[in-house]
């Protein structure tokens, strides 16, 4: 078993002030648990992460096929997006395809994620939408299988509502956990977030990449749909997406809430999770970065678009670079 030391500094001139504390788990789809940092079995919920389970089921039934949904639309339904047009372009799509429109979603409207959806926004002097929400790619689809199978659409993003025990049911089969021994809560879209170990997220990650890799069907479309289209996976100056790119599609990283992370590494057959514990997010890109350098995953000397996510400046009121935000090793 290999241990990794992914814990997240902050300095400041040549003082430590701050330090994140960072759990993970690497798991290899042929032998198991095989690398940990901290405690690989920490709960947490896995937030965002879970996206591309959480559809699995719409695909399975062959209702995405039927509305004549295609990579685009897969691509978005398991985004964290940015909010910029391109996004809010299919997710409105979607909807209209069904017969519905944005107040059929559950999420709520938020900023923009990436910086060119926010000033897009401001130049055309108008507020965020739920189309704008980045989790709306995954409600459309959400409302797309509910729509189909002749379910309310009122409530789909409900517990007990069957869009939300079939995407359980997904969940349990892929991590391996069972379902009544999933916690639920509500997610910040609104709609079920499970809670289960990192290990177990990782397991879900690793089986995905591996089945993708040997041509399963859902797995496969679902991995090709991100790495062509990884810009509407995240966005412009999105983290999944610049990973994407930046590794021609050989790790595919999916950003959750509150510091959760899980990634499939296809040519290795690996899944990890990263999860810092106390949710910061300032601590989340770099840790993750150093466990796909310390995995091979990723050079030493990572491409310049990924460099600032490594390491980030902190500045002063003057903007002044006073300190860093970095791995402990780095």
């Amino acid at each position: 078993m290999q241990t990794y030391q992914l814990d997240i500094v902050v300095s400041r001139g040549a003082m430590i002030e701050s330090r994140h504390r960072v759990h993970a788990a690497v798991w290899d789809a042929a032998s198991g648990l095989v690398g940990v940092a901290r405690d690989p079995f920490m709960h947490s919920p896995w937030r965002s992460c879970a996206k591309p389970f959480q559809l699995m089921p719409f695909l399975e039934t062959g209702g995405f096929d039927e509305l004549v949904w295609g990579d685009d639309e897969l691509a978005l339904s398991c985004a964290s997006h940015g909010g910029e047009p391109e996004h809010v372009a299919v997710a409105a799509r979607m909807l209209q395809s069904i017969g519905l429109e944005e107040g059929d979603l559950a999420c709520g409207p938020h900023e923009p994620l990436s910086k060119r959806g926010a000033k897009a926004l401001r130049d055309q002097g108008m507020l965020p939408s739920r189309l704008h929400n980045n989790c709306s790619g995954k409600h459309a689809s959400m409302l797309g299988r509910a729509h189909l199978s002749g379910w309310s659409t009122e409530g789909y993003e409900r517990d007990g509502h069957p869009v939300q025990q079939a995407a359980l049911d997904s969940v349990a089969r892929w991590t391996g956990v069972p379902s009544d021994k999933i916690e639920r809560g509500v997610d910040g879209c609104g709609v079920v977030v499970f809670g289960l170990p990192l290990a177990h997220m990782s397991r879900a990650w690793a089986m995905l990449g591996a089945s993708a890799t040997r041509g399963d069907e859902l797995p496969s479309r679902i991995m090709r749909a991100v790495r062509t289209r990884p810009m509407l996976f995240g966005g412009s100056d999105r983290f999944d997406s610049l990973v994407v790119e930046e590794t021609s599609g050989n790790v595919v990283p999916k950003v959750g809430a509150e510091g959760v992370h899980s990634v499939a590494i296809l040519d290795r057959g690996l899944g990890c999770t990263v999860k810092v514990e106390d949710g910061a997010t300032r601590a989340q890109y770099p840790a993750v970065l150093r466990l796909l350098q310390l995995l091979g995953a990723l050079p030493e000397t990572l491409p310049p678009r990924l460099q600032d996510f490594a390491r980030t400046r902190v500045r002063n009121t003057r903007g002044e670079v006073v300190g860093d935000v970095r791995s402990i090793d780095a």
